[in-house]
């Protein structure tokens, strides 16, 4: 059986780089994106290498829910599916909604990756022994762990509230492993640590992402993660491609892959059963999931 893979995010950045090593290891790649001309340059580049099987591209803005819901089902057709790689991902220096009405970062950042998810769960059974990443990040340690609602107390600072959606789905992810122990499907995080992306190359020079208590100092840090971590995007997409292929990890579920390709305990907030119910309760709250 043909050994498929989708990568959210696909068209650039570390999705391209992972999409080109999932290519790479004999995977059919399907890479998802919402420019249908980065999206052929993407497919240009992969097919380039003489992959075993050739690319494709889906368009879809996973801003919108129906998008996601409509791409699911594109993507179900197709049959069993062995590697979805969750590697959207995005951080706003102001606060934007979506077209659902939802707070951006919340919405892009977890539940478009939830929603994708759940809704291929038939198919990645079908493919089992199959794989989920998740693509996390350090900012979670600077989220706010309060998962009442969708927006959190007190003003909007766009890296907190990043860190904070991906907390929600390093969450998420963790639960979602223990639910599927056993199913052939495994689970992964993957934090490509530093990377030069559009994201840290411009929204993260911004100093009114961060709270003010932060921003006067946040020259310096951000100076300091990009000397100590920052890489090509090659580099960072290495976790995601060992997450998603790596033999080591086969039998194995809800492991979170460090930026040095090795597994790393995961952020102790992320594994509370607290913060994990009010996380489900105002995901299945926004993202309610129906299926046929």
């Amino acid at each position: 059986m043909k050994q498929t893979a989708v990568v959210t995010a696909g068209t650039a950045g570390i999705g391209l780089e992972t999409a080109l090593g999932l290519a790479e290891a004999g995977l059919a790649v399907t890479v998802v994106g919402r420019d249908a001309e980065r999206g052929a340059r993407a497919v240009e580049r992969i097919n380039a290498t003489a992959p075993v099987h050739s690319a494709r591209f889906l368009a879809a803005d996973l801003a919108s829910l129906d998008a996601v819901r409509g791409l699911a089902d594109r993507i179900g057709e197709d049959g069993p599916l062995t590697v979805l790689v969750n590697n959207v991902g995005a951080m706003f220096p102001d606060r934007q909604d979506t077209v659902d009405g939802i707070e951006a970062a919340f919405a892009v950042n977890h539940l478009s990756p939830y929603l994708l998810t759940e809704l291929l769960l038939p198919a990645l059974r079908a493919g089992a022994p199959s794989r989920i990443v998740n693509v996390t990040s350090g900012a979670v340690g600077v989220a706010k762990r309060v998962f009442d609602a969708v927006e959190p107390p007190g003003g909007y600072y766009g890296f907190h509230w990043y860190g904070r959606a991906k907390l929600a789905n390093l969450a998420y992810t963790l639960v979602l492993a223990g639910r599927l122990d056993g199913a052939g499907v495994s689970v992964f995080a993957a934090d490509p640590g530093g990377a030069a992306t559009d994201m840290t190359n411009g929204t993260m020079r911004d100093p009114k992402i961060v709270s003010p208590g932060l921003r006067l100092l946040w020259p310096l840090v951000r100076r300091k993660f990009e000397r100590s971590t920052a890489g090509p995007a090659s580099l960072a997409a290495k976790s995601s491609i060992f997450a998603a292929t790596d033999g080591s990890l086969a039998g194995r579920t809800g492991v979170v892959i460090g930026p040095q390709t090795l597994p790393v305990d995961p952020f102790r907030p992320a594994t509370d059963p607290r913060i994990a119910g009010a996380v489900r309760r105002l995901t299945e709250r926004l993202a309610p999931v129906t299926t046929v």
